[in-house]
C-alpha cells in the first residue's frame, strides 16, 4: 500500500480536481485510487492481482467510493478512453507500452505520473516519457522517516516520484 505522505505528494504532483478522469494502473489495493477519488475524481483502476482486486472491491464497500475497478493488465485490457490524469503503480515490465498508451489517451494538458522503488524502472520511465514526447518533466526522490513507539525515526524505503505533462 502506497503510504499517505508518499500518496500526498502523488496527488499533489497530478493536480487532481473535481471531475477529473482519473487512471490508476496497477492499483495494488487501491489507496492511490481511493485518495483521487475522494478528492472528486471520476477514477478507472486497472489490477490483476487477484487477491488486491478483492481487497480493493471491500474498500469500495467500506469507504463508500465509487471505482471502476478492471481486473487484468494494463495497458492490455484498457478501453480506448481519454483520461486527464493517469498514474501508474505497478507496470509488470511494460512501462514502454504504458507511457505509449497514456500519450494516445491523455487529453492536452493531461498528467501522467509514477512511482519506482528501483532506480531501473523510474530511468525506463523518465527515458520513454521523453521519447513519446512528454513535456515538464520532473523527478523527485522522497524519503519518508515515520517515529516508532520508542521515538527513533525509521527510514522507509525512498519512493522516485516521475511526473509529465501531454502539451500538444
Amino acid at each position: 500500500m502506497t503510504k499517505f505522505a508518499i500518496r500526498s505528494l502523488i496527488m499533489a504532483y497530478m493536480d487532481i480536481k473535481e471531475n477529473d478522469r482519473f487512471l490508476d494502473i496497477g492499483a495494488g489495493t487501491g489507496s492511490v485510487s481511493f485518495e483521487a477519488a475522494s478528492r472528486g475524481a471520476i477514477v478507472d483502476a486497472i489490477e490483476s492481482n487477484k487477491e488486491a482486486v478483492d481487497l480493493v472491491r471491500e474498500n469500495m464497500n467500506n469507504l463508500n467510493l465509487k471505482i471502476n475497478l478492471i481486473e487484468g493488465f494494463g495497458p492490455d485490457n484498457l478501453d480506448d478512453k481519454t483520461y486527464d490524469k493517469i498514474f501508474v503503480g505497478g507496470s509488470r515490465g511494460r512501462i514502454k507500452e504504458i507511457v505509449g498508451f497514456a500519450y494516445k489517451n491523455l487529453s492536452k494538458g493531461g498528467i501522467i505520473c509514477a512511482s519506482f522503488v528501483t532506480l531501473k524502472n523510474a530511468g525506463e520511465f523518465l527515458e520513454d516519457l521523453k521519447k513519446e514526447g512528454f513535456s515538464e518533466v520532473e523527478v523527485s526522490l522522497a524519503q519518508i522517516s515515520n517515529m516508532d513507539k520508542l521515538g527513533l525515526l525509521r527510514a522507509e524505503n525512498p519512493i522516485f516520484i516521475i511526473r509529465g505533462e501531454k502539451n500538444d
